[in-house]
């Protein structure tokens, strides 16, 4: 369990992924206050849910919890740090999902509801995944004490 602990928050990146860190985590942090609490002009849990249920992602209000709680959790995760390798895997994923269901038929443009910024957060979420954390960040001190 230790050798597992240690390499999923083992990095040796520098000090450049705390800067896609920072604004990938708020970004994440906030698209998920916006579908579980309606924060920033979002619908909330209940409005969220409808929505998923009217594009065929069922049971939507739980779906809705589940993107909501991995972008909310997830995106504070990578702001600190903080199992930043199983987070942004996590976020990948929900990038997939959301490109797939919700923006490719649209084209790439973000103008016509495409995929464009889904596809940016997945690259971020995707390189997060396979450098880790960096120098400036919790994996960092939890690495250093399993060592």
């Amino acid at each position: 369990m230790k050798a597992l602990a240690k390499n999923i928050t083992h990095s040796t990146a520098g000090f450049s992924t705390l800067a896609l860190r920072l604004p990938i985590g708020i970004i994440f942090m906030a698209h998920g206050g916006q579908k579980i609490f309606g924060w920033f002009g979002g619908y909330g849990l209940e409005g969220t849910g409808q929505w998923m249920a009217s594009i065929g992602i069922e049971p939507g209000v739980l779906m809705a919890f589940l993107a909501g709680s991995a972008e909310l959790v997830g995106g504070l995760f990578i702001l600190l740090g903080l199992l930043t390798r199983p987070s942004a895997v996590v976020l990948a994923f929900t990038m997939i999902i959301a490109i797939v269901s919700v923006h490719l038929t649209n084209g790439l443009f973000m103008a016509n509801n495409g995929y464009e910024f889904a596809l940016a957060l997945l690259a971020a979420s995707v390189s997060l995944a396979l450098s880790g954390s960096g120098k400036v960040a919790i994996d960092n001190t939890i690495a250093t004490k399993l060592a």
